[in-house]
């Protein structure tokens, strides 16, 4: 693999947005979610569409509910360069990288899609190894990218919405002889 540069032509990345702790300064998580918002389209990057703000349960052991959300950005950001400028806004957040996985955080961003395609590194998966199983992931990512389709699956992120969301159907049951 050729080492990556800096920028490219500008492209599109899919933002996962997470918070569970509130920031002194811009309050409760559904607050801090739209601060970081804002932080993303003032921070070079390009703001095309935002998914509404959901609440949800949270993963591992942290007991807050999460506030999460999705972003459509456009840049010139390779891939690295991107992750780099988010952990920035992520730290200016109030964010440590120390301590327990899943444990509360005042912002978490994460890249779940990049209209590049594929990428892997040892600091960046693309697309992120965890967002087909995570509900908090597709349910607003469907609202602002449902045709998307997933370079690894193939699938449209609607359609990987549909399978954590549609109900199983369940075997009828034996008819009684008489």
């Amino acid at each position: 693999m050729t080492p990556p540069t800096r920028y490219l032509p500008p492209t599109r990345y899919l933002i996962a947005l997470g918070s569970n702790v509130a920031h002194p300064r811009h309050g409760p998580p559904p607050r801090v979610l739209r601060a970081a918002l804002a932080a993303l389209d003032a921070d070079g990057l390009t703001l095309i569409a935002a998914a509404p703000i959901i609440a949800s349960a949270p993963l591992g052991p942290s007991r807050r509910r999460y506030a999460n959300g999705a972003a459509l950005i456009e840049t010139a950001l390779a891939p690295l360069a991107l992750l780099d400028c988010l952990q920035a806004i992520e730290a200016a957040f109030g964010r440590t990288r120390r301590g327990q996985r899943w444990g509360a955080r005042t912002l978490d961003l994460d890249v779940v899609l990049w209209s590049g395609g594929l990428w892997h590194d040892p600091r960046l998966t693309i697309p992120h190894p965890e967002y087909r199983r995570r509900l908090f992931v597709l349910g607003p990512a469907s609202r602002i990218a449902a045709d998307w389709r997933d370079p690894k699956t193939g699938l449209c992120v609607k359609h990987a919405h549909a399978r954590l969301t549609r109900r199983a159907h369940l075997p009828k049951a034996p008819r009684p002889h008489v």
